[in-house]
């Protein structure tokens, strides 16, 4: 049985002894009931696992002394940015949660004409950390050593207005003269705009046209907003990503 992991927000190096964050402290004390001597593995974020033992197990500590490091290469050659418009429920979490599964380099939420849910100040930043710790809890899963940061919630426009430079801009429409195998990919860098339940609007597939994106189908179906966006970069890690090495 491989030994759990865990983010740790802060510098690691092998030979120095640091403490778990609480989150971490109590999956490891409480629900998996570890010991002391027991191995674990941490990482920051900087793209390598930082192999360890546990050297103290307290209820409200829990220390770990770091020993080797060794480089994680999980990430997709695919610099994929999700815009996500915002959905309601569980939705937005389930689908950052396997976006960052399937390889996704950065998560934007935005607020679209259509989202059911409007966040604005204090509310959206919660919720932005929320989602920040879905996407650190998907990469101790999948193992992945990098993780992709969930950027704050803007409008469509806001966000259009300031972009980041991409090889490619696609947004899906179900009625796209176009599939995505059509499209000729010239670079590593995506930005995929999904819409919220009930789409983007005509004005807003249209807005985003005036900013270089093209619209692009997935098939004969109208899919659900959670089911686009991971059919999406499925598709993409398959065409031109890891999917098939």
């Amino acid at each position: 049985m491989s030994a759990p992991r865990f983010y740790h927000p802060g510098a690691l190096s092998p030979g120095h002894e640091t403490t778990l964050p609480d989150n971490a402290a109590i999956h490891a004390s409480k629900a998996l009931r570890m010991q002391v001597g027991d191995a674990v593995i941490l990482f920051n974020g900087d793209g390598h696992d930082y192999l360890g033992k546990l050297t103290s197990v307290r209820k409200q500590e829990v220390n770990a002394l770091t020993i080797e490091a060794h480089p994680r290469p999980t990430e997709s050659p695919l610099k994929i940015t999700l815009a996500q418009a915002i959905s309601s429920g569980d939705r937005m979490d389930f689908t950052i949660q396997k976006a960052v599964e399937m390889g996704a380099f950065a998560i934007q939420p935005i607020a679209s004409q259509r989202s059911v849910v409007k966040l604005a100040g204090e509310r959206a930043e919660k919720r932005r950390e929320h989602w920040q710790n879905v996407a650190i809890s998907a990469c101790e899963q999948s193992g992945r050593a990098f993780v992709p940061q969930v950027a704050s919630p803007l409008s469509l426009p806001e966000w259009l207005a300031q972009k980041p430079a991409a090889d490619a801009l696609i947004t899906l429409a179900p009625n796209a003269p176009q599939t995505l195998p059509q499209l000729k990919l010239t670079g590593s860098n995506i930005c995929l705009l999904i819409g919220p339940e009930g789409g983007l609007t005509d004005q807003e597939i249209d807005m985003a046209a005036q900013h270089g994106f093209t619209p692009v189908r997935m098939g004969p179906r109208v899919l659900r907003t959670e089911t686009a966006a991971l059919a999406a970069i499925a598709s993409m890690q398959i065409l031109w990503g890891d999917f098939t090495a």
